[in-house]
C-alpha cells in the first residue's frame, strides 16, 4: 500500500510495529491505545501468548476500564520449555490460526479504529502462524483502521508492508543481572 500525504488525510489507516529484543513493545502498543481512547477513537486491543494465570490481565484490565475491548488468544507459549509435546504445539497453530480468523470477521463487523496484535509477530516466528497469513490479513484490514503489531522477530516481508517501524533494542536490562520481573513493570 503506497500512502501519501493525501489518502492518509483521507481517513486510511496505517501500519506499526514494534518489535526487537528489548523492553517497550507492549508498553508502546498500550501507550498508544491509550491517546487513542483519550482522543474518542475505537481500540481493540488483542493479546497473544500471554499466560494470565501467571503474568495476569494488567493491560487488559486497564484497557478494559478506559473502553477498550480486550481479547486473549492462545494464551501458552513454550519457548522456553524442554520437551514440549507436538499435540500442545499443535493446540496452540490451532488457537492462533482461529483468532485470527476470529479478528477479522471481527475487525470486518466493527469498526475500530485502532486494532493491537500483541505478540502476533512471535506466533510467526515460532511457526505457529504462517507469514502469507498474517500478510493476509494485513492485506485485508479495514482501509481506516490503524494496527498495531507486536513482538520479537517481525519479518522482513510483514516490516516492509509498514509504514511505522520501531525496533526495541535491549542495551541493559535487569533480568540478565539475576532480577525477576516485577508486576507492574515487566508485566
Amino acid at each position: 500500500m503506497n500512502i501519501t500525504t493525501d489518502n492518509i488525510t483521507k481517513g486510511n489507516g496505517l501500519i506499526h510495529i514494534y518489535t526487537g529484543t528489548g523492553k517497550g513493545k507492549t508498553t508502546a502498543a498500550i501507550g498508544l491505545a491509550v491517546r487513542a481512547l483519550g482522543s474518542g477513537m475505537s481500540v481493540c486491543y488483542c493479546s497473544f501468548h500471554k499466560d494470565p494465570d501467571k503474568y495476569g490481565y494488567t493491560e487488559m484490565e486497564g484497557l478494559k476500564k478506559l473502553g477498550a475491548n480486550a481479547l486473549n488468544f492462545a494464551k501458552h507459549h513454550p519457548h522456553m520449555e524442554k520437551n514440549v509435546s507436538q499435540e500442545t504445539l499443535d493446540e496452540i497453530t490451532s488457537e492462533v490460526n482461529e483468532a485470527i480468523k476470529t479478528i477479522a470477521t471481527l475487525m470486518n463487523t466493527v469498526q475500530f479504529d485502532l486494532l493491537i496484535l500483541d505478540e502476533i509477530c512471535i506466533s510467526v516466528r515460532d511457526n505457529y502462524l504462517n507469514e502469507d497469513t498474517l500478510i493476509e490479513f494485513l492485506e485485508n484490514k479495514p482501509m481506516e483502521t490503524e494496527l498495531v503489531l507486536t513482538g520479537r522477530g517481525a519479518t522482513e516481508r510483514i516490516i516492509n508492508m509498514a509504514q511505522y517501524v520501531t525496533n526495541m533494542e535491549c542495551v541493559k536490562h535487569p533480568y540478565n543481572e539475576g532480577v525477576p520481573n516485577r508486576k507492574g513493570i515487566e508485566y
